[in-house]
């Protein structure tokens, strides 16, 4: 069960996240493979491996689940077969 704080490792590459949000039932990936706290061996899906960056929040369409890439590695953070996309970064005001 995902929860907030929760580190996870691919095990396709480099990569590693911190969940932000999440609800139950959800199913993270990267390149293919279930992503878990314990570093494991699988083979990727050459079909999602478009990487991740370190420093960026990933979301799903209706923001129901976030995530904040602290490794970037080669896979794509998928949840529930769907590739998570980077989050708008919001405008400062300007200090004038």
């Amino acid at each position: 069960m995902l929860k907030p704080g929760s580190r996870l490792k691919s095990s396709v590459c480099d990569a590693e996240i911190m969940v932000i949000k999440a609800m139950s039932g959800n199913d993270l990936t990267c390149g293919g493979a279930p992503m878990s706290e314990e570093s494991t061996q699988a083979e990727p899906n050459q079909e999602q491996m478009h990487g991740c960056l370190i420093g960026k929040r990933y979301v799903n369409e209706d923001e129901t689940i976030e995530v904040l890439c602290v490794k970037s590695g080669e896979g794509s953070i998928y949840c529930d077969g769907v590739e998570l996309m980077t989050k708008d970064t919001k405008k400062l005001p300007s200090s004038d």
